[in-house]
């Protein structure tokens, strides 16, 4: 009991006013309540939670959606949960009731995934890099540049080519995509002291670039001189500051919302692979639903995926401003710079091309994909312009 009070007495108000409302009128109502900006408010959460009861009560089928993020991240992380929920919810006037599981409450990464394919989850978010061990065909998405930039990686996903080279090998493992989206491309974000502003792959030489389990970004890195360095993710932050690594490549939102604010010295933008995600369910749930209520839950997904893209730039900017704030350098490369980029590790290289044959099973499929990241699709998303 002693412990408990501990913990609850250290936390931020916010945290405790959202586990007070968790504890008296269930998680999901406190969810809605965060981000909703009415935890405190008594009348309000009891109001909402009569509402949420009354839809759960009412809905004929049930969902439980669980992401590793944290609602408020969206503000600098376009992960759409609430989004989703609200549009899959009106969109099949309540017959699909989606109950949120946020923050890592029902796990992250790969065993999230492992969740949905095995239907414990009926849908989660997961990033395509964790997500490439259950349907290894997505990974293709890390051969650098080539579909790195927003508009290229939502031409390339929304494609006819796309859903007929990947979706078959997606569904067949268990998962029905929902949707792709990105949260902008990986960068080379570099540590405080490190005293080495990165504008050119000459400037990679001998950099210790942390990077997760992927052996297509591992190589994209050693091409370019860098020596990768596989750290986890929870050892990443310890891992820079102690000069294990000198660098990592997430996007701008994911570098602000996952508190490396302190750690970073510059962070330069060079397009080279989305820092991609998808919402996916698992298929034997998605198929048990009625055919309209699939109809709809298509359409859910869509809508949810162009709010996604349009929350981007919004995104983007409050992280750069409150990064900047910080001390930290941004820094995109000129023309010339990013032509040594893609001279360097880009996909033309003949390193890649097994690669490309073992994931997209021959390099005219990849062609074919690759005309498709090139054809401007129905979205128009936005790409950060120095």
């Amino acid at each position: 009991m002693s412990k408990r009070k501990t913990i609850v007495a250290s936390a931020t108000p916010q945290r405790r006013l959202f586990l007070q409302a968790a504890s008296r009128y269930g998680f999901t109502t406190a969810v809605l309540a965060a981000t909703g900006g009415y935890l405190g408010v008594n009348a309000e959460l009891a109001r909402a939670a009569d509402d949420e009861a009354a839809k759960e009560k009412a809905a004929k089928h049930s969902m439980i959606f669980a992401t590793e993020y944290k609602l408020d991240a969206y503000d600098t992380y376009p992960i759409p949960q609430v989004q989703f929920k609200n549009n899959l919810e009106k969109l099949t006037n309540g017959a699909v009731y989606v109950k949120l599981f946020p923050a890592g409450q029902l796990g992250i990464g790969s065993a999230l995934a492992q969740k949905v394919q095995a239907g414990t989850v009926q849908g989660g978010s997961v990033s395509l890099s964790n997500f490439s061990p259950f349907a290894p065909i997505v990974d293709v998405i890390n051969i650098p540049f080539w579909c790195g930039e927003n508009q290229r990686f939502a031409n390339l996903v929304t494609s006819t080519v796309w859903n007929d080279a990947i979706t078959p090998k997606v569904t067949v493992k268990g998962y029905k995509p929902m949707f792709y989206f990105t949260v902008d491309p990986r960068t080379v974000a570099a540590r405080k002291g490190l005293g080495r502003l990165i504008k050119t792959p000459d400037d990679m030489r001998g950099l210790k670039m942390r990077v997760p389990s992927s052996r297509l970004l591992q190589q994209f890195y050693r091409l370019t001189g860098a020596n990768p360095t596989v750290v986890a993710w929870g050892e990443t932050p310890s891992a820079l500051k102690q000069g294990v690594a000198d660098a990592l490549d997430p996007s701008v939102g994911a570098l602000y919302t996952f508190g490396f604010i302190d750690i970073l010295e510059s962070i330069t933008l060079v397009d080279s692979v989305p820092d991609a995600q998808m919402f996916a369910a698992n298929y034997g749930w998605f198929q048990s639903l009625p055919h309209d209520l699939q109809a709809k839950f298509d359409e859910a997904s869509e809508k949810t995926q162009g709010e996604s893209f349009a929350q981007i730039p919004v995104a983007r900017k409050a992280s750069m401003a409150a990064l900047g704030k910080a001390g930290v350098k941004f820094y995109k490369p000129t023309a010339a710079e990013h032509k040594r980029w893609v001279d360097a590790a880009g996909e033309q290289r003949p390193e890649w091309d097994d690669i490309k044959k073992e994931l997209a099973g021959s390099t005219q499929t990849f062609d074919k994909l690759k005309a498709a990241a090139n054809s401007k699709g129905r979205f128009t998303v936005d790409d950060y312009k120095a």
